[in-house]
């Protein structure tokens, strides 16, 4: 599947966004500059943008707590997350809502959610109001391996397929949910697999490969687009960092984590777009320069705003 030079660079430096914003949070955190927690997505980039990558500007999804991917691939300001983490009034939810609740209803991201499943019932409700107002619009469902255990992953599901809605399940598998192994938690090999349970396609990808993973959700977001109904996209990929930042990753091995860090989604991508002479290594060199220069603006964004008022307190409590 042929895509454009222009795409293909915009999404290497969305996932160096991704990448260089995680980790400048992961240093505040440890320095005690940002409170509260977080979740990282380290490892995970060629998810979150290759599968934002097969969307429309104006199609919707939902996030996780481990999000920060799917907000940058659905062009979230980066500006506006960082001050958001640093609980400063310039943020996207005016410094009240942290890592877990970033939405950007513009943008088509309806947001994050703090509660494991907790987007299934939004995304199909969501996909059920552009099914209705014959929106042509198209969700995506981000969650993780963990959540597929939850009763709302079921319920949603069931929903809709019945209903034939315009939502895509894209389930993000890291081999964990917090400390819990999938081998341990499912009698099955893949996510996918319980699709077949609810008549709809399933389909389990490499998660790493942003091309591949392209490639899985835009057929699937066709064919919900069609009326066709919904698919479950699973990409198998790996955290580098814990649960969050208490985990103290006792769970796993150090081989195992390093094993997964010789996969590591941007080196492959950048070893695809050379090696096809899409870019060469001085192109790369200079967005990779350019992506860190706007984490950089970030930091200075988010230091420069204030932190809100206790006169704010009951504000933005109720729509």
């Amino acid at each position: 599947m042929k895509v454009e030079k222009e795409t293909l660079l915009k999404w290497y430096k969305k996932m160096l966004h991704t990448r260089f914003f995680e980790s400048q949070v992961d240093a505040f955190f440890a320095k005690g500059m940002i409170h509260g927690t977080t979740h990282l997505s380290i490892g995970q980039e060629a998810f979150a943008i290759g599968s934002t990558g097969a969307l429309r500007e104006d199609d919707l999804i939902t996030s996780t707590h481990r999000g920060h991917g799917e907000c940058i691939g659905k062009d979230a300001d980066v500006n506006l997350m960082m001050a958001e983490l640093m609980g400063k009034s310039n943020g996207y939810c005016k410094g009240k809502g942290g890592s877990m609740h970033i939405a950007d209803l513009e943008k088509g991201n309806l947001g994050a959610n703090g509660v494991v499943g907790g987007g299934f019932a939004i995304a199909a409700g969501a996909a059920m109001t552009q099914q209705m107002k014959k929106t042509g619009k198209v969700v995506l469902c981000y969650f993780g391996d963990g959540a597929s255990n939850e009763g709302s992953f079921h319920e949603a599901l069931n929903l809709a397929s019945i209903w034939k809605l315009p939502v895509v399940f894209m389930c993000t598998n890291n081999k964990y949910g917090m400390s819990m192994s999938t081998e341990r938690s499912m009698n099955v090999e893949t996510v996918a697999s319980r699709a077949a349970a609810y008549g709809m396609p399933g389909v389990t990808v490499p998660g790493n490969d942003v091309l591949k993973v392209y490639e899985a959700t835009l057929e699937a977001v066709e064919r919900a687009r069609r009326g066709e109904g919904p698919s479950i996209v699973e990409g198998l990929t790996y955290r580098w960092l814990g649960h969050s930042k208490s985990d103290a990753n006792r769970y796993r091995t150090k081989e195992e984590i390093e094993e997964w860090k010789t996969k590591c989604p941007i080196k492959a991508f950048e070893k695809y777009l050379m090696e096809n002479k899409v870019a060469t290594r001085e192109e790369l060199d200079v967005i990779t320069a350019a992506a860190k220069e706007d984490i950089a603006q970030a930091v200075a964004f988010a230091q420069a705003g204030s932190y809100p008022g206790i006169e704010t307190l009951e504000e933005d409590v109720y729509a």
